[in-house]
């Protein structure tokens, strides 16, 4: 059965445009108690509730508003948690024994967007096979339940979150002595990120904790981090975090204010497991991950594979072998020994462990790996059917392939949702990078606009 409105991460949109409406919440909230209702046997028993939460867009209120009275009329309970990072619903939902947590988030895109988000009641993914059984229930004609559920408000989540961070840390650990910079991208994580890191003794300097509906990831947090890199050398501070809306991702700056990506969080954290805490099993990293993490992995004895783009390819893949570090250059960070899914705060936690116990500045840490030169041409194409089975443009990659002489490497990925393929070159000498990409790029975009 095809797709209708999921996606590998949800449902996402353009408010009032395409299936992102008011009416599309309601009937979706319905289809979801509808299916998820009956995954739960009785609905008298203790799993009879689904969480809601949702970032600090202002179009929260309304589709907050859908979703429960959808889920209601479908005579299921609703637990609302009000604004919380999105990791923090997978959690509350185990917490909760709750049939199902729904996040109201577009994560790190502007305002205007807006999407939804499922999670089992073990805090994962819903299996695509309930997705598909949503979508298709979406198509009933909607009645009202005659035994109508309830909802009531979570007024303790906040506390229950913060207190789980805290304890992802050993006990005794403190951040007393250090000053950081956070900024909280106005989302879902401002009334929590500073409490965590406070509590365990930092002295924490704000950004980005005063949202108002509209200005969620707007010139700051982890897209947009160029205010907390510059508020680190103004405050003198030891270094800076910056989280995406809803709190799934996290960047660093060092002291000196460069930027540490997810890449580089990655192999601190797993040169920290291998070192201190009897060994890192693997780590999972993306076809976008760069090839200098891998090298530094591979000095290390520590196991490295790539999935394809996305936390949900990373989380299958860190299954199947059995590893419990993998995330994206982005700063999405899976640690599944503490949680479900990307936690921007716990990856930040996990970080400031190594720099703790290391006992040494983050940019001496990330300065054990070297990051190449990694370039990306996005070729728009009239048709990309064939493009990338075309003998031009693999020859044009396999020459490229030779010039890098199995120091560096190519990758040409189609985007999932534009009329683009995105070409990728990567080695040791920036200048050959950028010349080898817009060779291939120039060919790419001669065969796709023939």
């Amino acid at each position: 059965m095809s797709r209708k409105y999921f996606g590998t991460d949800g449902i996402r949109g353009r408010v009032g445009e395409g299936v992102i409406t008011p009416d599309f919440m309601l009937r979706l909230g319905y289809a979801a108690g509808k299916v998820l209702g009956d995954l739960s046997g009785s609905k008298r028993s203790g799993h009879r509730s689904i969480l809601i939460g949702k970032d600090t867009r202002v179009s929260g209120y309304m589709f907050e508003a859908a979703l429960e009275a959808g889920l209601i009329n479908a005579g299921v309970d609703v637990g609302l948690l009000g604004p919380m990072p999105t990791p923090a619903i997978a959690y509350l939902t185990r917490t909760f024994h709750a049939r199902a947590g729904i996040v109201i988030s577009a994560s790190h895109n502007p305002y205007q967007d807006n999407g939804i988000k499922f999670f089992n009641a073990d805090g994962s993914k819903l299996p695509d096979q309930v997705e598909l059984d949503i979508e298709a229930a979406m198509d009933l004609p909607m009645t009202t339940s005659p035994d109508l559920g309830k909802a009531w408000r979570i007024e303790d989540a906040a506390a229950r979150y913060i207190e789980f961070c805290k304890a992802s840390t050993p006990w005794g650990f403190s951040l007393e002595g250090m000053k950081i910079v956070l900024d909280c991208a106005n989302g879902a994580t401002y009334h929590i990120a500073p409490k965590v890191f406070r509590e365990l003794g930092a002295e924490v300097v704000t950004l980005g904790v005063s949202p108002n509906g509209q200005n969620i990831n707007l010139d700051c947090g982890s897209t947009k981090p160029r205010q907390m890199q510059k508020a680190v050398c103004d405050e003198g501070a030891d270094l800076g975090i910056a989280f995406d809306g809803d709190g799934d991702r996290v960047l660093f700056a060092d002291r000196n204010g460069k930027l540490v990506d997810g890449d580089q969080l990655l192999f601190i954290i797993a040169m920290h497991r291998q070192q201190f805490l009897g060994g890192c099993s693997g780590v999972v990293g993306t076809l976008m991950s760069n090839y200098g993490f891998e090298l530094a992995l591979r000095e290390r004895e520590i196991p490295f594979e790539r999935a394809k783009v996305g936390d949900r390819y990373v989380l299958e893949k860190m299954q199947a072998n059995g590893w419990k570090l993998g995330g994206e250059s982005s700063g999405h960070i899976i640690c599944a020994d503490s949680t479900t899914t990307g936690d921007g705060v716990i990856s930040a936690l996990q970080a400031l462990r190594a720099v703790s116990d290391f006992g040494e500045s983050l940019d001496q840490l990330k300065g054990r790996m070297k990051m190449l030169p990694q370039h990306m041409v996005n070729v728009r194409l009239a048709h990309r059917e064939g493009v990338l089975e075309n003998d031009e443009v693999k020859a044009a990659v396999s020459a490229a392939e030779s010039e890098l002489a199995n120091r560096g490497r190519v990758l040409l990925r189609p985007s999932g949702t534009e009329p683009l393929i995105r070409v990728m070159v990567e080695g040791e000498k920036r200048a050959q990078v950028e010349e080898l990409a817009a060779r291939i790029a120039a060919v790419v975009e001669r065969v796709g606009n023939s």
